[in-house]
């Protein structure tokens, strides 16, 4: 069974198109994180567990709930991330909540995919032909990943060195306390009131008020309202107005007749 959350569709094309080349079960995560639902997700097929990562590890929401969600069926569990260039030591920490479970991990692999982080200058958002080429990339990786799945082999990834993981542990808390606000979100008056931004937020911060979204004090800033926004109302302060939004959908032309 493949699970995933995706926030601006990264993640969830991967784990779809691994889940149509091992003719498996594909579960999007969200609603169940929404509710906190740890109802039994059972499986007779090996797991496999797709990921966006932000700031070297995957979503701390993401990572709270698959520590009390219980599994049950096949013991065996594979890892896919999806990142703008970097995992850090999610696959590690991925690794040692499974572990903790009894459960048999067969490692995890990265999927380069375009940044969608539009928040922030820190991270500059790729030229159209980077974008491309990305998709390109991983969609090239995805029949091997596929068979090796299949076959039972283990996942292979760049190795994470130990400095890495004592620099990256400390530093994602204290930037998702610091930098990770809700504070500048704000709808512009183009807004509908669709209630899309409201639907697709995973920790329920967003509120539709006089069919307005307004934002609480808890964000991820996993980009899932401003990338999903069908009228590009929503932006975060002066950062976002001259860049724009990213959606796996604007691109999914790089790879819709591809194989055929």
């Amino acid at each position: 069974m493949v699970l995933y959350f995706s926030a601006t569709g990264n993640t969830e094309y991967i784990a779809k198109e691994l889940a149509k080349r091992t003719n498996d079960e594909c579960v999007n995560l969200l609603e169940r994180i929404k509710k906190q639902d740890f109802s039994p997700i059972h499986s007779e097929k090996p797991f496999v567990i797709c990921a966006p990562v932000y700031v070297c590890e995957i979503p701390r929401f993401m990572m709270k709930y698959l520590k009390k969600q219980p599994f049950t069926g096949c013991k065996d569990v594979y890892f896919i991330l999806t990142s703008g260039g970097y995992c850090g030591p999610s696959g590690i920490l991925l690794k040692k909540i499974f572990k903790a479970k009894k459960m048999i991990c067969h490692g995890y692999t990265e999927f380069k995919m375009p940044r969608n982080y539009v928040a922030s200058d820190d991270y500059p958002m790729l030229e159209k032909d980077q974008v491309e080429e990305r998709i390109i990339g991983s969609y090239n990786r995805l029949e091997q990943v596929a068979e090796d799945i299949l076959a039972g082999k283990k996942l292979k990834a760049r190795h994470v060195f130990l400095f890495e993981t004592l620099i990256t542990l400390p530093f994602n808390p204290v930037w998702c306390k610091y930098k990770l606000t809700a504070k500048d979100f704000y709808a512009e008056a183009s807004c509908i009131g669709c209630g899309k931004c409201e639907r697709l937020c995973p920790l329920n911060n967003v509120n539709i008020v006089d069919k307005k979204p307004v934002w609480s004090n808890q964000c991820t800033h996993c980009m899932a309202c401003i990338g999903n926004c069908p009228v590009n109302a929503i932006q975060y302060g002066n950062i976002t107005k001259s860049k724009e939004p990213y959606n796996f959908g604007k691109y999914e032309y790089v790879v819709k007749n591809m194989g055929e």
